[in-house]
């Protein structure tokens, strides 16, 4: 089975198969099938395409998103738009290996790369250096799994993330992995100008920030109006920049390897233990000898306040000797001995800085570990370079994977033989030199290379400037994909930009954001920013590597075989350790930034489907869990109502008692499952269409009512059936329903609604059966919306009969519900003749505070009575009316039109039954011959709603034991009259029945 991603103008993905009723006219469709051996499938060509279609379909599929090569062509043919996109021919050297080298050397490798072995020691640098390339080396291999399963339009990280751990992990990241490069870009412009006003034009170093500022607020407006006019400018540059980068790197290794035989000459002058900058000076001396007179230099009046030699100087001066080392000793030196042990950490002195700023080489910051960390890791980033060019790519699952890992073991070679090189060959001294000052202003990494510094130099600007293009190039690019996959409401409006697909809005931010990191003015103090960003990236790509493979689900088939879910775990954990290495705070504050983001989309209901991991783990922990349920039914402490909502429908399929899943709302405090059932008559073939609706419908509703739980609507030949159906097989395995709710019906004495009143015994006779707790809503309408709220009133409890202790825990859960909170719960038990009232109200009080329960007590005493001649009466018309209805099988008209004359007859006898004795004497006969069973219940029927009338009739909420259904069908009209008596002048009751087992429990 083919599952392939299609996007749609918009960059909106259909999971579904792209090549099945495609755009194929009748006549092809037609030739296409034509044939007498394919007449036994005839019935499915409207659906499913033959074979051959479809693997010709498969050959020719290019529906991949606009790359670069497109956005050249619009750009350069008003008839490029209409052109179908060619296949790709980019192969690994070209489309993957050149651009991750490009992007992985940089900056940090030209300008402080030396300085970092220099504070760092080459031991303690080279351990950075490894611990960095490991990894993205342990990200490359994760990457490159995730990258062969399957097609990955262009799309980079951004796609595999969020298509792998879903649109809330992907939102978020995808955003750091944009804010990421958008700083990178930062971080190559002041690289850039930090090369040309230190190293070119050293005469504009005197207000270095304020020039780094403006200078760099200059080319970024620059480079943003390249990019606007066109990226083919970008794409031609590309490869002249890695040129340059290449040439460096050649210049530095052949420098390397001339030092062992005849190494350059780069003096440094020292004061002591300080090294001198060597613009204050022209001779590395106090004094010289002039003929026969000693003669002061240049040095000399730089810290004494004359020429003399009896002049006042500086104390440091005074005290410590000038001497002149050689800066470039060689590779045969030996000093990489002293080197590898060699590390001073450099600490700020804020007086020195002041007095001293023009004679010392000072450091700038305060150098340690960490911050070394932080500062290194933006070089080794650019890794996905080749996966976002998979759109480009002849064969994307074979160069992906070559490429990238190729260009890791060849930069990291180069970054770990520079840490070895530099301490070899280079004076300590001199790699503390951050800005070259003590070596005539020079790059230090300059000073190795051969034939000249300059090449170096220019080298390494040409490099930031092309890094910094890349960057101001596929930043937008990012940012319009996620815009366009509408994850994120707000940044909608950057999905557009010109006709031909450039993201103009979305640049327009990239530079407003650039701009931000520019105004720091330091690359060192913007290099850790971007290092949380890229890192967090990488996390999240070992974690999906490691989560899908984890989970092993049947489409994960990467090609690329050499990867270990314990390599992705360990990259994952290397990536989490490097940001609290870098800087604990910027990490924080990016897993804040990424959390927000993350809670944001699943806010606005990430409604994007692309068969996520997450999913995966909610399917693998729901069948953990499930499994785990079926050990046993729960403990006491941890049973909750999961509730079976029984819902009618109406003929349009509108649901009839919406406030029934207001309740259901209302009741969310248990923490429970939730199921709204629902049936259509008829067949299931013929009536599909009505249950999507139906179920649509009670969805709807569930989400404007704010109910978290599952719609299931049921087909069968009739409504019996089909909620008996909805009662035996709601749920699955351990995680089912134990409770049902149910509205009472409403008018069930007329004769069409007679069925109504057989359905609803008939669920109160299998939830008993079922051993499941019953909720009967009386007067649904009347109950509160989640809108209304109750400032002031009572929950009153009648506790007849104990069944479990739901009829307790109901208005608990009710009362943590805003409409219910301000109500007070009282709760009424029935003391008899021979029990002991008092006693009994300090023992349910006792109870009560054993369940922490808040609520008012009372006792209400129901003394025997005589049978008064209303409830006989009652109990006659009762028992005729049910008799007549049995025996003479009437239609449904028939009976409505029965049922009125009876209604009639029963009002004027009770009306003459109270004023005139000669009826009663006539009904004393009839009354002997009464089902006493009946006439009993009936009595108590009226006494108990006579004593809960008196008592709350005012109260909110009434909830009340529900007696138990009659054993067989003879009683079923009259158990529905005992109901109605029950709770006759009564607003709003919950009649509860329990299933049999204890749920509350007064034991922690």
């Amino acid at each position: 089975m083919f599952n392939l991603c299609m996007f749609t103008g918009d960059a909106t993905s259909k999971e579904s198969s792209p090549f099945i009723n495609s755009s194929t006219s009748d006549v092809e469709k037609s030739q296409q099938y034509d044939g007498k051996n394919m007449a036994l499938f005839e019935e499915e060509m409207d659906t499913s395409p033959m074979v051959s279609s479809l693997l010709s379909s498969l050959a020719n599929y290019s529906n991949l998103t606009q790359g670069s090569k497109e956005h050249e062509e619009a750009e350069n043919n008003e008839e490029a738009r209409k052109k179908t996109v060619q296949a790709p021919r980019m192969g690994t050297l070209m489309g993957v290996y050149l651009p991750c080298m490009q992007n992985i050397l940089g900056v940090i490798l030209f300008l402080r790369m030396t300085w970092l072995v220099g504070a760092g020691g080459v031991l303690g640098t080279f351990i950075i250096v490894f611990m960095c390339c490991s990894t993205t080396m342990l990200t490359a291999i994760s990457m490159s799994a995730i990258a062969t399963n399957g097609v990955v339009p262009a799309g980079g990280s951004y796609y595999m993330i969020s298509r792998s751990l879903g649109p809330e992990f992907g939102g978020a990241v995808g955003i750091c992995f944009y804010l990421g490069t958008t700083f990178a870009g930062a971080m190559y412009i002041l690289g850039c100008i930090e090369i040309l006003l230190v190293h070119v034009l050293s005469e504009a170093e005197a207000a270095l920030l304020n020039n780094m500022r403006v200078y760099g607020t200059i080319v970024l407006s620059f480079m943003a109006l390249v990019v606007f006019v066109g990226v083919k400018y970008v794409n031609k540059l590309a490869l002249v920049f890695l040129a340059c980068v290449i040439l460096s790197i050649l210049a530095v290794y052949a420098g390397v390897i001339k030092t062992s035989f005849d190494p350059p000459f780069f003096p440094v002058c020292l004061l002591g233990n300080r090294t001198l900058v060597s613009k204050g000076f022209d001779i590395c001396a106090k004094t010289i000898e002039q003929g026969n007179a000693t003669v002061t230099t240049k040095l000399w009046r730089a810290f004494c306040d004359s020429e003399f030699l009896n002049a006042t100087c500086d104390e440091y001066f005074t005290s410590n000797n000038v001497s002149q080392i050689q800066g470039i000793p060689g590779i045969t030196s030996g000093i990489l001995a002293v080197s590898i042990k060699l590390c001073v950490p450099a600490v700020l002195d804020p007086e020195a800085t002041v007095t001293n700023t023009n004679r010392y080489v000072m450091a700038d910051i305060t150098s340690f570990f960490t911050l070394l960390v932080g500062i290194y890791f933006p070089s080794v980033t650019g890794i996905m370079a080749g996966s976002n060019r998979s759109g480009d790519l002849q064969d994307a699952q074979k160069s992906i994977p070559v490429g990238t890992i190729l260009a890791i073991t060849t930069t990291s070679f180069i970054y770990m033989s520079s840490v070895i090189l530099f301490g070899a060959c280079v004076d300590g001294v001199v790699l503390r030199d951050k800005f070259g000052e003590g070596v005539n202003g020079n790059l230090v990494i300059g000073t190795l290379a051969w034939p000249s510094p300059w090449v170096i130099v220019f080298g390494s600007f040409f490099s930031t400037c092309g890094a910094g293009l890349q960057s101001l190039t596929g930043a937008p690019r990012l940012l319009q994909a996620i815009a366009r996959d509408s994850i994120i409401p707000f940044l909608r409006v950057f999905g557009h930009g010109k006709a031909n697909g450039e993201p103009t809005w979305a640049l327009l931010l990239t530079a407003c954001i650039c701009e931000t990191g520019i105004l720091i003015a330091s690359l060192d103090a913007v290099a850790p920013i971007l290092s949380m960003f890229f890192l967090m990236c990488y996390m999240f790509v070992n974690l999906a590597c490691a989560l899908q493979t984890l989970l092993r689900t049947p489409n994960w088939r990467p090609r690329f075989k050499f990867y270990h879910w314990a390599l992705s775990l360990l990259g994952m954990s290397l990536c989490l350790t490097l940001m609290f290495l870098c800087s604990w705070y910027y990490a924080i504050v990016a897993m804040v930034i990424a959390s927000c983001i993350y809670k944001y989309i699943e806010f606005c209901g990430a409604e994007k489907e692309w068969g996520d991991g997450i999913r995966g783990i909610s399917l693998s922990a729901a069948r953990y869990a499930l499994m785990r349920l079926e050990e046993g039914p729960p403990h006491t402490k941890n049973w909750r109502p999961q509730i079976l909502v029984l819902m009618s429908l109406d003929g349009e399929q509108s649901v009839e008692q919406p406030r029934l899943l207001s309740l259901t709302s209302q009741l969310k405090a248990g923490k429970g499952l939730t199921i709204v059932g629902a049936c259509v008559e008829g067949t299931y073939l013929n009536n599909q269409p009505q249950a999507q609706k139906a179920d649509q419908v009670c969805m709807k509703l569930m989400e404007v009512e704010k109910v978290k739980g599952f719609s299931q609507v049921v087909i069968s030949s009739n409504l019996r059936d089909a909620t008996s159906h909805l009662i035996q097989a709601g749920g699955l395995g351990g995680l089912r329903h134990n409770t049902v709710l149910v509205s009472f019906p409403k008018n069930w004495k007329q004769a069409e609604e007679h069925h109504r009143c057989r359905n609803f015994i008939e669920v109160v006779r299998e939830t008993t059966a079922a051993h499941l707790a019953l909720l009967v809503t009386k007067n649904i309408s009347a109950y509160p919306s989640n809108g209304e709220r109750f400032t002031e009133g009572h929950i009153d409890v009648w506790w007849i009969v104990h069944d479990g202790g739901l009829l307790m825990l109901l208005p608990f859960l009710l009362r943590q519900h805003k409409v219910w909170r301000k109500c007070k719960i009282r709760i009424f038990t029935v003391a008899q003749m021979d029990d002991n009232s008092i006693q009994m109200k300090k023992d349910l009080m006792t109870f009560l505070y054993h369940l922490r329960f808040d609520a008012e007590v009372e006792v209400v005493e129901m003394h025997d009575s005589d049978i008064s001649a209303y409830t006989y009466e009652k109990t006659l018309v009762m028992e005729q009316r049910s008799q007549i209805l049995k025996e003479m099988h009437l239609t449904k008209n028939e009976r409505e039109r029965e049922m009125r004359p009876n209604l009639y007859q029963c009002c004027i006898s009770l009306f003459t039954m109270l004023f005139t004795v000669i009826f009663l004497c006539s009904c004393l006969r009839e009354w002997e011959n009464l089902n006493q069973s009946n006439v009993r219940r009936m009595h108590h029927a009226q006494e108990l709603n006579g004593v809960i009338v008196k008592k709350s009739k005012e109260a909110k909420l009434v909830l009340l034991n529900m007696p138990g259904p009659p054993k067989n069908r003879n009683g079923e009209e009259n158990y529905m009259e005992f109901l109605e008596v029950l709770t006759e002048g009564l607003n709003r009751v919950l009649l509860v029945r329990g299933g049999g087992r204890e749920v509350i429990t007064i034991y922690s």
